[in-house]
């Protein structure tokens, strides 16, 4: 009963880490609930009434949602900060609270500078945020200047417990964010395997299901090495394991992406494409044999268990012989004499078990540290020396200071979006008054909003339009709820506390979840001020909709950026870092001295990031232009097989130096010509830039690679190893010149 309970914990602890890496959105929500929990309770213990309540409330929630440092020092400072700015923008509302025209060109002003304050990195967000959402706090609760006194109090209160909730309720530390973090991709692998292992036993009709799971196990893994990534400078001190844990989570990472392709292959007809894994709705290959019911099948699923267990298995949990058989029984498969006898691409599956076999353990001892050797089989103990000397080698290699040229005056995105949401506001703040000179806010509150983390104007077409959506159902809900809670007012902060929860655990899934919980609890604040009604809710509804197409007005009308150029920018940086990447992993491979390729590979994962984010508007289901649509997915379908491929060069090339049984190849310098070149004649496409380059299609890499000299041999040992990822990424380049509209080179 005990194993039973524990094996349940695990699998339900796995399931929790994997659905929300590092417990990043749980910790928000506890954090903020904390924060407006401890300033109800200290507010009510010293007997304020019901409107001090409100704005403690929301005060502790901007205190505790807008500082977004990773640093705790750097946090408490800007928490600090945070204070004197709240409480001077407190005082001028309340000031100016019975001069509309003056207090509408200040409120334009702070919307001017806590947008243009984005531009000093989070701190000056931070503040911006703070300075501008008190403001908003003061017209909501009606703070005037007879009681000001009192509500410096309510704000001192907010931020001590915000403070309290930050770095006592609910701490966070770098390096505990990091650790939980580790978990969730050790969780994520592990469910992706268990995705391909549905995948090896799926019925025909149930392959498309089974390969999307894969796809999506896939895309949440790389997610999760990419938040890794994004916290290993904070998280871990030492710069020489900061680099090992990246390269053991790139390594399996890659190795699980390369099993699902293999495993596709083995149940198919013949050999998947690596855009399956990336473009739903694309064409699977022709259906195989596969699933049959052999020897060699029964110890592939049998083997796919095995290194699942591994996975899920921390060496701090002891390790036994049982577990050490199963480690050494997956690590002999890289060694062709242990391969099962079976079909050729079935052993190929075996020999990405191998590999997988090998990222594990390397991932294993990286996170987990020195484990027993004792039951080490001889392929064990190989693979141990192999990551002992890739270990070794790791550290050292010196970034590249970047000296791209900065934008400045309009031209900078802080100072542009700063314009446009002053002019959106001012509109609004128009359109607000002509509503309702009590409630005018609301519509300002939306325009500015809808600029928060927005490039474009289809972004913000899009912020808006969820916005809006979130807004009316949370109306309803508002509706309800209050018809519920009545005039119970700790029944009513209750409600509130459930429904801020809400939202910053949704926050980063659904902008109008969001937005449904956030009106909700706003239907509820009315009422505990005793100025809830149905017309004040459908105002609600009005002043969204008014401040979010104000806001769109703006966008397009004051120093537009559309989507199409945002796009093009950002699709033209993605094939710059690609070229980067593989021109360095190319060299390498070819001989030359070792480079940073992790990190240029990383550059590429984060660039292609920023380019999925900024094709939201192209690529939403609402959107009228279906073809253009779908040329967008097909396009980063293709740019995310690329990167892929350009990931397993790197790694690949980054073994070199240290790998006792491989050797550079001087050829590939010349196979690797033709794909950079590709990429610069569409990149310059993209552009728009003055050029006649061709994309060239002409014979495959491995034709390149033949020997001028009789006797040569055909290949060695590392480009049987990385000539098949560079065929891929040369037919996914060359794929991209049709709907990009490059120019390619006829036939030779």
């Amino acid at each position: 009963m005990r194993a039973a309970a524990r094996a349940f914990g695990t699998r339900l602890l796995d399931r929790v880490a994997a659905s929300d890496p590092g417990l990043l959105r749980l910790a928000a929500g506890l954090r903020t609930v904390g924060a407006i929990a401890v300033t109800l309770a200290v507010l009510s213990l010293l007997g304020a009434d019901v409107s001090h309540l409100v704005a403690g409330a929301i005060a502790a929630m901007v205190a505790t949602f807008a500082v977004r440092e990773k640093q705790r020092d750097r946090q408490a400072v800007t928490l600090a900060l945070g204070l004197p700015v709240a409480l001077a923008s407190l005082s001028v509302a309340a000031l100016l609270s019975s001069r509309t025209v003056v207090g509408d060109l200040f409120c334009l002003a702070l919307i001017f500078c806590a947008v243009y304050g984005r531009r000093f990195g989070d701190r000056g967000t931070a503040l911006g945020l703070i300075g501008f959402q008190i403001y908003f706090m003061s017209l909501f609760v009606g703070v005037g200047t007879s009681s000001l006194p009192g509500y410096y109090g309510v704000i001192a209160v907010a931020f001590a417990s915000s403070a309290a909730a930050r770095f006592a309720l609910v701490p966070q530390t770098p390096t505990g964010i990091l650790l939980r973090l580790r978990q969730a991709f050790r969780a994520r692998l592990a469910q992706l395997l268990d995705a391909q292992l549905d995948l090896l036993d799926a019925a025909p009709d149930d392959v498309v299901k089974a390969v999307a799971q894969v796809r999506e196990g896939t895309a949440r893994l790389h997610e999760t090495a990419m938040m890794i990534q994004g916290r290993l400078d904070e998280g871990t001190p030492d710069e020489a394991v900061a680099r090992l844990v990246q390269r053991r989570i790139a390594d399996a990472e890659i190795a699980a992406e390369r099993l699902g392709l293999l495993l596709l292959t083995a149940r198919s007809a013949e050999r998947a494409d690596t855009l399956t894994m990336h473009l739903p709705g694309a064409l699977l290959p022709e259906r195989g044999r596969l699933p049959v019911r052999d020897e060699a099948l029964e110890i592939l699923r049998r083997d796919l268990l095995a290194l699942r267990l591994l996975v899920r298995h921390p060496a701090a949990a002891g390790s036994g012989t049982a577990l050490s058989q199963v480690r050494n029984r997956l690590l002999g498969y890289r060694d062709e004499e242990n391969l099962p006898e079976a079909p050729p691409a079935v052993q190929d599956v075996f020999r990405g078990l191998g590999e997988a076999a090998r990222a594990v353990l390397g991932l294993r001892i990286a996170l987990d540290g020195p484990q027993d050797e004792s039951a080490d089989s001889a392929e064990t103990a190989r693979s141990r020396e192999e990551l002992d000397a890739e270990d070794a080698a790791i550290g050292g290699a010196e970034e590249d200071e970047g000296t791209a040229e900065q934008a400045t005056g309009l031209r900078r995105p802080t100072t542009r979006a700063a314009v446009q949401v002053a002019v959106g506001s001012a509109l609004a703040i128009v359109g607000g008054e002509l509503l309702s000179s009590q409630r005018w806010y609301w519509a300002v509150l939306t325009c500015w909003i809808v600029f928060i983390n927005t490039a474009s104007t289809g972004e913000i077409l899009v912020k808006g339009y969820r916005r809006l959506l979130g807004t009316v159902l949370g109306v309803i809900a508002g509706i309800l709820l209050a018809g519920v809670v009545g005039h119970h007012t700790w029944t009513a902060f209750a409600v509130v506390l459930l429904c801020v929860f809400a939202m910053f655990y949704t926050a980063p899934l659904s902008y109008t979840l969001m937005s449904f919980f956030v009106t909700a609890a706003l239907g509820v604040l009315y009422t505990l001020l005793h100025t809830y009604s149905l017309s004040v809710l459908a105002l609600r509804v009005e002043e969204t909709a008014l401040g979010a197409a104000c806001g769109i007005v703006a966008a397009a009308l004051v120093l537009p950026v559309h989507t199409d150029r945002r796009t093009n920018e950002l699709l033209t940086a993605v094939l710059e870092r690609l070229d980067e990447v593989t021109e360095a992993a190319v060299e390498q491979l070819s001989g030359a001295p070792p480079a940073d390729l992790l990190d240029r590979a990383r550059d590429l994962d984060q660039a292609l990031a920023d380019l999925r984010a900024a094709i939201q508007p192209l690529t939403h289901p609402v959107t009228p232009l279906r073809t253009r649509r779908d040329t967008a997915r097909y396009v980063v379908a293709l740019l995310e097989t690329c990167a892929y491929h350009a990931r397993s060069l790197a790694a690949t090339a980054e073994l070199l130096p240290t790998h006792p049984s491989i050797a550079a190849d001087p050829r590939l310098r010349r196979a690797g010509q033709r794909i950079r070149h590709n990429i610069g004649a569409i990149s310059a496409r993209v552009a728009q830039e003055p050029s006649t380059a061709e994309v060239l299609a002409g014979p495959s890499i491995a034709a390149l690679l033949e020997p001028g000299v009789p006797g040569t041999p055909r290949y060695g040992r590392v480009t049987d190893r990385v000539l098949r990822h560079l065929q891929r990424l040369d037919e996914a380049v060359v794929g991209l010149a049709r709907p990009l509209d490059a120019p390619v080179a006829p036939p030779q």
